[in-house]
């Protein structure tokens, strides 16, 4: 099970919702479809009434992409994490926070040690170097889905977002890279018990960056959600 502080955080929020299930984190790899899951994109979502995965994806308006201009440096990534005291960018920050045993920290935020589990492919790494930290959605979806109306600012803001325990996820390097800039139509998680909870990962992150989805997009997310009844979803929008 992965340990996130902010997604901790974000799970103890749902302590307010009697009919919600409390989880240790956001990103936890063992999960059935079966199960009662709740997804909040921020701590202070908690007061929000949940949506059902359906009911979330629905939110989302409908529009062809457009990826004309896109060029990844046009979102600036990895500054200066949230703990300016510990030299680690926001990257390294994600690493920190999501592991299982806590890694040591020397000097330039160099990482030894420690061990993480994958959520898109249920595998344990025990070296840092074999992380990447994904955005859930992709920097290139995202330019597709509205992001090339938005100014430098915001696109550093999302690239960056550590306001939600929603929107970077630390995984496999071979499972980042085989989901590239995929979306649901086109990619899933191979671990296959995560599939629901990456289906409400993904639709928090659209909805609270007020992000579109193309046709494909959507259908395949409805189709998901046909098997993931007792999943929901509780967002709050980026300031």
């Amino acid at each position: 099970m992965i340990t996130h502080t902010m997604r901790s955080l974000a799970a103890a929020a749902l302590t307010a919702l009697p009919l919600l299930v409390t989880l240790p984190s956001a990103h936890a790899a063992n999960m059935t479809a079966a199960a009662p899951v709740s997804f909040v994109s921020e701590p202070g979502a908690a007061g929000r009434a949940p949506l059902a995965l359906s009911a979330a994806i629905a939110r989302m308006p409908v529009a062809v992409e457009q990826r004309s201009g896109y060029k990844r440096d046009l979102y600036k990534h990895w500054n200066k994490g949230l703990n300016a005291t510990d030299g680690c960018d926001t990257r390294r920050e994600v690493i920190l926070s999501e592991a299982v045993e806590a890694p040591q920290i020397t000097a330039g935020c160099k990482l030894t040690g420690g061990s993480w589990t994958s959520a898109y492919d249920g595998v344990t790494v025990t070296d840092a170097g074999g992380l990447d930290v994904d955005h859930m959605v992709p920097l290139a979806e995202i330019h597709d889905s509205g992001g090339y109306a938005w100014d430098p600012a915001r696109r550093e803001a999302y690239a960056n977002d550590q306001g939600s325990p929603l929107t970077l996820i630390a995984v496999t390097a071979k499972s980042n890279r085989s989901k590239a800039d995929k979306d649901p139509a086109q990619w899933l998680p191979p671990a296959e018990d995560y599939r629901c909870q990456y289906a409400a990962e993904w639709t928090a992150t659209k909805l609270r960056w007020g992000l579109a989805a193309d046709e494909a997009e959507r259908e395949a997310l409805l189709t998901l959600a046909e098997d993931c009844p007792t999943t929901t979803v509780i967002y709050e929008t980026a300031p």
